[in-house]
């Protein structure tokens, strides 16, 4: 029996460890774009369309199940990334948010958690959650850095770790800091900087001029730049974070309020047929 638990455990990372192979060379030239599904449908569809990667979006799943970003708890984020990540055959990133804890051994434990569900990496943010200091001390957001990195060493997954700063979008666009942070939290052990929140390619072009030669990961939450401009600017990964989910719940959102306010159903006709998505998630996946 110990036999059995051992050769399925093995086989467990050795699955883990070739994906995270995978994403990590994905990492290593060019730009590619990462989507973030927010559950296993939309997963699954967009490895159909040809994307080489995914990446989890904490609002998205969140929503998903009726709470505001940022609401669900660690327990039911596991059981997410496992299901994410055993759901289809390329790598998943997870939007690990930050950690799930504060004090830095916790992080780490909570990293090691995460590592034990197939994904193929994750990233840690230095938003605290408090509006009155909406970002972590400096020391203490790269001692997290420095213990998620710990813990993906201690995995031996080869997990790829994409340590965040949030300025831009907790309302302290301080470009300077933020480039001070992702420099701090590639020192400390991050494999790819993401400051999600840019929007001018000035600023864009300095975050990867200064973090170089680690990749660099930008938010495209709308179409202020496009991927070729992007990969001029010297981006390797382009993410969306909760954008694709927003777009399908303006379209529910659309059609539901017309039938609730006028009794028509003229938003339906826009729907996908059924046959065409029941082909989608036919018998073999």
């Amino acid at each position: 029996m110990i036999d059995l638990y051992n050769a399925a455990k093995n086989q467990l990372l050795g699955s883990i460890t070739d994906r995270s192979r995978v994403f990590r060379q994905l990492h290593e030239s060019g730009c590619f774009i990462v989507p973030n599904p927010w559950d296993l449908g939309s997963a699954r569809l967009l490895a159909q369309l040809g994307f080489q990667a995914l990446a989890t979006t904490s609002s998205g799943f969140a929503w998903s199940l009726g709470r505001p970003d940022h609401h669900a708890s660690l327990e039911v984020t596991l059981a997410h990334l496992r299901a994410m990540s055993q759901g289809v055959e390329i790598p998943v990133s997870a939007d690990f948010e930050g950690g799930f804890a504060t004090a830095p051994e916790a992080v780490g434990a909570n990293v090691a958690a995460a590592a034990t569900t197939g994904i193929a990496g994750l990233s840690i943010e230095d938003s605290s959650g408090d509006a009155s200091s909406p970002l972590y001390d400096f020391s203490l957001a790269v001692e997290r850095i420095q213990a998620a990195r710990r813990a993906i060493e201690d995995s031996g997954t080869g997990m790829v770790l994409t340590g965040r700063s949030e300025g831009f979008i907790v309302g302290r666009p301080d470009l300077g800091e933020t480039i001070r942070r992702l420099i701090a939290f590639a020192e400390a052990g991050a494999d790819c900087l993401y400051a999600p929140g840019l929007r001018s390619m000035a600023d864009i072009r300095s975050v990867v001029a200064s973090v170089a030669p680690k990749p660099v990961n930008v938010l495209a939450g709308s179409d202020f730049a496009t991927m070729a401009e992007l990969t001029q600017a010297g981006v390797r990964r382009i993410s969306v974070g909760g954008a694709l989910a927003r777009v399908a719940w303006a379209g529910f959102l659309q059609a539901a309020k017309e039938i609730a306010q006028h009794g028509t159903f003229t938003g339906l006709s826009r729907a996908v047929p059924s046959a065409e998505i029941n082909r989608s998630f036919g018998r073999d996946n």
